[in-house]
């Protein structure tokens, strides 16, 4: 069997890992969306792994160099909250990665919609709508990148 065959059986039975950028202010609030997400939010993906951003110098570098499939990003973050970071992002990269919004209030929603974000995920997190939405995005992203259907069930 030559090597290109076999890496392609190894891509088919191996799903594609991910990595989601956790951002806040509070190290408490990212560990919080980590536990929500948790490390496979589908079936139907891989391994999920988070790198932590505290700063919006962090969260910037990150999506300008690409280093991320997602951004989760902490709407109530201080001193630059995530609405801003996303509505930044989505306007001055031509090739944003996906962001979900995590915001304190229902009533906060129409701030998610001004800052652009892909998905919105309400405080206190339920962790199973919470891997459905990260399940759903990562899946749009992925099956974006390789021109294929698929359909995720967290």
């Amino acid at each position: 069997m030559d090597g290109s065959a076999g890496e392609r059986r190894r891509k088919r039975y191996n799903p594609a890992e991910f990595t989601v950028l956790l951002y806040s202010h509070d190290a408490t609030t990212r560990e919080r969306m980590r536990t929500a997400v948790g490390h496979k939010p589908s079936p139907a993906l891989g391994k999920v792994d988070f790198v932590d951003a505290e700063t919006i110098d962090q969260v910037i570098a990150a999506a300008d160099a690409g280093a991320a499939d997602l951004l989760l990003l902490d709407g109530e973050a201080w001193p630059t909250g995530g609405a801003g970071i996303s509505r930044q992002l989505k306007n001055e990269l031509a090739s944003c990665p996906p962001v979900c919004l995590f915001i304190a209030r229902q009533a906060d929603r129409w701030l998610a919609a001004w800052s652009q974000a892909d998905a919105v995920i309400v405080h206190p997190a339920d962790p199973i709508l919470t891997a459905r939405t990260v399940a759903e995005v990562l899946s749009k992203r992925h099956d974006a990148s390789t021109g294929r259907v698929s359909t995720v069930r967290a």
